[in-house]
């Protein structure tokens, strides 16, 4: 490439960065989005609400066991910025335990008595296992089933790894 090919791209890429900027200076006018093909949840919600805008999770999970979970929820960004916070403190504070992530990954690839829970490396004595999962249905990230089997309910596998997904941020 000649040096005024690369001074013509260069000169073009400049316009286009300047033209972006420009764009974002508009009051009123949300700036575009980078890749509207990778950013099409976002585009779709954009497109739905108006301002101060929302917060959609969504996901399609298909399990080790073979249940489904979908899974679509939104609030608004006023009801969640002026909302009681605390209100929501025992559902995290239950995850807030190394060993209590481990048995909620272990049960949604299948492990769902205590008993195969017990033989997670690490995880501790039976006791303290049956405390953990105690304190997983308390908050809900758990329930019982027949034959002394613990599962994580449909309802709360696509939060439970939009929240993993978010903490890696």
């Amino acid at each position: 490439m000649s040096d005024t090919d690369r001074l013509a791209a260069l000169e073009q890429r400049v316009a286009e960065l300047e033209q972006r900027f420009e764009s974002r200076e508009s009051p009123g006018e949300p700036a575009p989005t980078p890749d509207a093909e990778l950013f099409w949840a976002l585009e779709g919600l954009a497109s739905r609400v108006d301002d101060p805008g929302a917060v959609l999770i969504t996901g399609h999970v298909t399990l080790p066991d073979g249940r489904a979970a979908r899974w679509q929820e939104s609030a608004g960004t006023r009801d969640l910025l002026d909302g009681d916070w605390t209100q929501q403190v025992a559902a995290l504070a239950a995850l807030a335990h190394p060993a209590r992530i481990r048995l909620l990954q272990r049960i949604l690839h299948g492990a769902g008595t205590a008993a195969e829970l017990t033989q997670v490396d690490g995880i501790g004595t039976s006791g303290q296992v049956y405390h953990h999962l105690r304190q997983l249905v308390a908050a809900g990230w758990l329930h019982t089933r027949g034959g002394g089997r613990y599962e994580v309910p449909a309802a709360r596998v696509v939060p439970l790894l939009t929240l993993l997904l978010g903490a890696r941020r």
